[in-house]
């Protein structure tokens, strides 16, 4: 059974082009916006959230956009 994915879009997100992208872990990792967005894995997500936890990378702040 081929794991579960996220894809995550800036230009998707509500929160894109305000605050929120300078403390955002896709911004952390790929830079500002990230163009056409990224796809994590289940284990890779589940890194990340460890990563979070431990205070070592901001959390993801993605919010889809409605509408």
């Amino acid at each position: 059974m081929p794991l579960e994915s996220v894809s995550i879009s800036c230009e998707d997100c509500a929160l894109c082009d305000t605050a929120a992208c300078d403390d955002c872990v896709v911004t952390f990792v790929l830079g500002p916006p990230a163009l056409g967005g990224i796809v994590v894995d289940v284990a890779e997500a589940r890194a990340v959230r460890m990563l979070q936890r431990a205070g070592l990378v901001p959390e993801l702040r993605f919010r889809r956009r409605v509408g």
